[in-house]
């Protein structure tokens, strides 16, 4: 099974939402949600890492099964997607076309029951929206980026690496109050943290005492 691909950029395609990473002469086609192509199409022959979600596509009785995989940029989207396609009546090629805005309004959307925002998402009317906000209402607030409440109060949004950090310590069952805190103590008691580890590891010095 493929969980995760590092390679260069070759391609992207806007109107179908697919990227192309080149590794070792070979070229994955690989399809992103929505919400991922902007950020991808500054990257166009960088090295970039996508998390992968591997399927197969077709009829298992008629023998035409196809692989196909599903690529995010950080490990929480990946979570964050399974719980998605799990809502009855939304597969993955559906979940990829609505899945076209920032996860965490998504994720503030559900658990504030805010029907009439999540039906502005592609493909998701307001029938499909009440029965997103039925299964998944109480399973989404790990999500809700950067401190963001229901009450929506404005808080500084997180960087890029503190995001994937929070999402690395909720999955390590962490409390989510207690993770940011940790992220915001790191980043203010450490220098030159700039990748996703070097800060789960400075959290954890922080938590045991060692600093």
């Amino acid at each position: 099974m493929i969980v995760r691909i590092t390679g260069t950029l070759v391609e992207l395609d806007t109107e179908t939402n697919t990227v192309v990473l080149e590794l070792d002469n070979v070229a994955y086609g690989i399809m992103v949600p929505g919400y991922a192509v902007s950020d991808l199409s500054e990257q166009l022959n960088r090295t970039v890492t996508l998390h992968c979600l591997q399927y197969f596509e077709g009829s298992a009785t008629g023998g035409n099964l196809f692989p196909r995989l599903v690529g995010f940029p950080q490990p929480g989207d990946k979570l964050f997607f399974q719980r998605f396609i799990s809502v009855k009546g939304i597969g993955i090629r559906k979940a990829l076309r609505a899945l076209a805005r920032p996860l965490s309004d998504i994720a503030v959307g559900i658990e504030s029951a805010d029907t009439q925002m999540l039906s502005t998402l592609p493909e998701i009317g307001k029938r499909t929206a009440q029965q997103i906000i039925a299964e998944l209402k109480g399973k989404m607030e790990d999500f809700a980026l950067g401190g963001t409440t229901l009450s929506m109060t404005s808080r500084k949004p997180l960087t890029d690496i503190e995001r994937e950090a929070l999402e690395i310590l909720l999955q390590l069952g962490e409390r989510r109050s207690d993770a940011e805190e940790l992220i915001s103590r790191a980043a203010a008691t450490f220098d030159e943290i700039k990748t996703t580890d070097t800060l789960v590891q400075a959290v954890y010095k922080l938590k045991s005492g060692a600093v």
